[in-house]
């Protein structure tokens, strides 16, 4: 088939259309909280590349996670990597290590999951690592406890991965901004989620066939390492070629759950400036209100720090040069914005409160 035809049948299919993408930041671009976290294993989160979070389990290895800088694959500047620092050879049963997307249930109603013409999925990324390696992808329908998973592999040069999931007939997924869905990459498991024949179809999630006892650790050695980008999830049984956006789109999606009003990658304290409302009102009382960049997916988690010293839970007086608590009385925290109401420790004439701020709305 030549181009012209290949793109032909792509219009023809609807899948040559923009928004075919469903994952967030695939291209692995931005990376709010920073470029480099290290001695990730004790406990899950978001670290660097926005929207890709990492739940570790039980474990005594240890990592390092970079939003890392590529010119070896055409087309793409940046993506994400894993760097084991600390090895874990003796494997608990109840270990894993996970690296994961969410997605909330009225962006996947396309998806026409639970009826009779329900969609396959087809999930695709480039991954190469420092020696061959097996893991496995899952699909978890949070809403229904239902999964289905297709193992990869990685080679020491980058390969796109492709990975087809037919549609499931069973349980809708709800239209709403909750958890519904969850694209889960297996890179280390303990017999609790192997000992069991890994799925491979639709089923009631079964804890012991989520992964597979033949995949590799990335823990197994300090060597090993994990390298992905081009990140996709679309309908249909084929992997379209990767649906690159503006990167203000790719912002306005991370910061639907996760926003900050400090230079990106930057920690707060090296970036004091001042963000945050000169403040008005009678003496002893101020009012302000702060806005967030995005509509945010519900009312988020606040986090103040000062915009001196960038300390938490406090404002900076301008005016009087001294650290304040952060607003004890709060008019609203909603999806749009903050508003707040402070009486002590200020002016509301003449002083004017200096801070940053951290909201997150993350699953």
């Amino acid at each position: 088939m030549t181009k012209a035809a290949e793109l032909a049948a792509l219009i023809g299919s609807g899948q040559a259309q923009t928004g075919r993408n469903m994952a967030y930041n695939g291209a692995m671009n931005v990376a709010q909280r920073g470029t480099s976290s290290t001695g990730i294993g004790a406990s899950s989160g978001y670290f660097t590349v926005d929207r890709f979070k990492l739940a570790p389990n039980g474990t005594a290895g240890r990592l390092t996670m970079t939003q890392t800088a590529i010119t070896d694959l055409p087309g793409f500047a940046n993506a994400l990597k894993l760097d084991c620092t600390t090895s874990d050879t003796s494997i608990a049963a109840a270990e894993f290590l996970i690296l994961s997307q969410f997605f909330e249930g009225q962006d996947l109603q396309r998806l026409k999951k639970g009826t009779s013409e329900a969609e396959p999925i087809t999930i695709s990324f480039y991954v190469k690592g420092n020696a061959a390696a097996t893991y496995t992808v899952e699909i978890y329908d949070a809403d229904n406890n239902r999964s289905n998973n297709r193992r990869f592999s990685v080679t020491t040069s980058w390969t796109r991965v492709s990975l087809t999931y037919e549609g499931d007939t069973t349980g809708a997924l709800d239209d709403d901004n909750a958890n519904s869905l969850i694209v889960n990459i297996w890179l280390h498991a303990g017999s609790n989620s192997t000992s069991g024949t890994q799925n491979t179809a639709w089923q009631t999630l079964a804890a012991a066939e989520r992964a597979n006892s033949d995949d590799t650790s990335f823990f197994d050695s300090t060597d090993r390492t994990f390298f992905m980008t081009g990140f996709q999830m679309e309908i249909g049984e084929t992997a379209t070629p990767f649906e690159h956006e503006d990167i203000c789109d790719t912002l306005r999606k991370c910061q639907r759950y996760y926003a900050k009003s400090w230079s990106q990658g930057s920690a707060v304290t090296t970036n004091p400036g001042v963000i945050g409302a000169a403040t008005v009102g009678n003496v002893n009382r101020a009012f302000g209100n702060v806005f967030w960049p995005a509509t945010m997916r519900a009312a988020p988690t606040v986090v103040w720090y000062s915009g001196s010293s960038g300390t938490v839970n406090k404002w900076r007086n301008a005016s009087s040069g001294t650290d304040i608590t952060a607003a004890a009385a709060i008019a609203a925290i909603g999806e749009s914005g903050y508003g707040y109401v402070l009486s002590a420790g200020i002016d509301g004439v003449t002083d004017t409160l200096q801070g940053h701020y951290e909201a997150k709305s993350e699953f």
